[in-house]
């Protein structure tokens, strides 16, 4: 483990600056508790780089509430993957993470650049984004299953709603393995409470898999002064860097 510990530390050095839309404290810090900032029409700025606030979500995505509501088929196979310790996972073939799992990677912070008509996601890990689209449209007629889904987004209040569909059913929700189906439908709730901190609520509706929709609230930190970095996955190697990740303290960040 150790070994793995170093390669993360190696690999982390993103890089420092201090950016000019940074409030500051006195002392030149970034001042996380001031209010959260909004863009011309009153709304909130979900704008940032952001980092899951613990781990314990990619260990089990289920753990606020116990035990997600499975269907039959559903908890047969999610106990296979859990016994067999997350083993075949998409992550160890540089496939991606999907939703929410991608934004659970302490080691692997996402951007959100909110823009008239669009809110896009940039990953970190592996380079991909998701785009959530704000110019009043529906979902398509039709829609080819994809690992992120389509995803279209609305305001209600200080609450950003993005609703997505079009999964196929070969992402997991976490490590160790909560399934579903392509009939499954997230609705993610983002609020911005402070400059510093953003909270999403996640409900996942799959009758195929779960006997009930359920949500989870999942925290996340603002990363201040810093710039994804390029993450290029290399399948094994890769792979020990993602779980090396999962269970170290983050390094190399500004906090």
């Amino acid at each position: 483990m150790s070994t793995m510990l170093l390669f993360v530390i190696l690999i982390a050095q993103w890089v420092s600056l201090p950016l000019p839309n940074t409030p500051r404290t006195s002392d030149g810090k970034p001042n996380l508790s001031v209010p959260a900032p909004k863009i011309a029409d009153g709304k909130v700025d979900l704008s940032g780089i952001w980092r899951v606030a613990t781990s314990k979500y990619l260990f089990n995505i289920a753990t606020d509430i116990g035990e997600a509501p499975f269907q039959p088929r559903a908890a047969a196979l999610y106990k296979q993957r859990a016994d067999a310790l997350g083993k075949g996972r998409p992550s160890e073939l540089c496939i991606p993470h999907g939703i929410p799992d991608g934004m659970l990677v302490p080691n692997s912070p996402f951007k959100i650049v909110q823009m008239p008509g669009e809110t896009v996601i940039l990953y970190e890990e592996f380079n991909h984004f998701r785009q959530i689209f704000t110019d009043g449209r529906g979902f398509p007629r039709d829609t080819e299953p994809s690992w992120f889904g389509y995803s279209i987004g609305r305001w209600e209040g200080g609450t950003f709603i993005a609703e997505t569909i079009g999964f196929n059913d070969k992402s997991w929700f976490d490590d160790p393995g909560h399934p579903h189906t392509e009939q499954l439908r997230v609705t993610e709730r983002f609020r911005r409470p402070d400059f510093g901190h953003l909270n999403v609520e996640v409900t996942f509706d799959d009758p195929k898999a779960y006997t009930k929709p359920w949500s989870v609230n999942i925290p996340f930190n603002l990363l201040a002064d810093t710039e994804l970095i390029e993450s290029i996955c290399e399948n094994e190697r890769d792979h020990a860097h993602i779980m090396s990740g999962a269970n170290a303290s983050p390094t190399g960040r500004s906090q």
